[in-house]
């Protein structure tokens, strides 16, 4: 496989793996600010930034709804949802030949779907319906990558794209997280301080499957002990690395050169 083929492939897929992280953290944090006994809006939307990197143009100003806004469809900003489905389609529009018809039109769908007039509109009437449908974007595209693409070399650097970019983000929000859950074992444990926790596992789309492992016994060192070791959870650090890991073992198995015949 070329190169060129191979790169855009991984990062179309880690594009939308990051677009897709993007509007999980934005819905959990849109909900923990309706807690007013927490910590201030302020400090959360601060938190959500620092798990993003900190990008600049999205800083603290008062106005919910206007970054929110900003974060959905401001496709300048490199760190919006639109900025990473519109890298995504960019990289397929330059592979199109390696991607399945129904790849490109899930996709294809998806961006247009950002850019209409209805998103404004849903945006307005309810923004979790909104993030919701543009989830449901994201995991048809990986639905339909899995069912209708050959599990070759260019399917394998899709995977790895997903799960480097996986491991990245679960790893950089137990990091964030770190200070207000998981360095404090003698604080009472509040109700507010519950719910942060719910909204950590439910960043990695975990607080299900957690549940199903320690019941609904939550606590920091569970969470820490499940989205950094649990093998069978796919958001789990543990499980990202071993699919990567995968990932590069047959990309060198289907690379390498096959001996000349005498």
């Amino acid at each position: 496989m070329l190169s060129r083929v191979a790169d855009s492939l991984y990062w179309m897929s880690r594009y939308l793996e990051r677009a897709e992280n993007t509007v999980r953290q934005l819905d959990v944090t849109m909900n923990l600010m309706l807690d007013p006994g927490g910590a201030s809006a302020e400090s959360r939307w601060k938190r959500l930034l620092s798990t993003l990197g900190d990008p600049a143009g999205l800083e603290w100003n008062g106005d919910l709804e206007s970054m929110a806004h900003t974060l959905i469809f401001d496709s300048v900003n490199e760190a919006s949802v639109a900025s990473g489905v519109n890298a995504a389609r960019e990289n397929a529009r330059q592979v199109r030949e390696e991607i399945s018809t129904e790849q490109w039109q899930r996709l294809n769908r998806l961006f247009h779907q950002i850019r209409s007039p209805q998103a404004e509109a849903q945006f307005r009437n309810s923004v979790g319906d909104l993030l919701t449908s543009i989830v449901d974007g994201i995991h048809l595209f990986k639905g339909v990558s899995d069912t209708t693409m050959i599990h070759g070399q260019g399917w394998q650097f899709i995977r790895l794209g997903r799960y480097l970019e996986r491991a990245y983000s679960t790893a950089t929000l137990l990091e964030v997280y770190q200070p207000d859950l998981f360095c404090a074992p003698e604080r009472e444990h509040l109700g507010h301080q519950y719910l942060e926790q719910v909204g950590l596992l439910r960043c990695c789309t975990a607080f299900g499957a957690y549940c199903q492992v320690y019941t609904a016994d939550i606590s920091a060192d569970r969470i820490l002990e499940f989205l950094l070791l649990n093998r069978d959870f796919p958001h789990a650090i543990r499980y990202s690395v071993d699919s990567i890991r995968a990932a590069v073992d047959s990309i060198q198995r289907t690379g390498a050169r096959r001996p000349r015949r005498r």
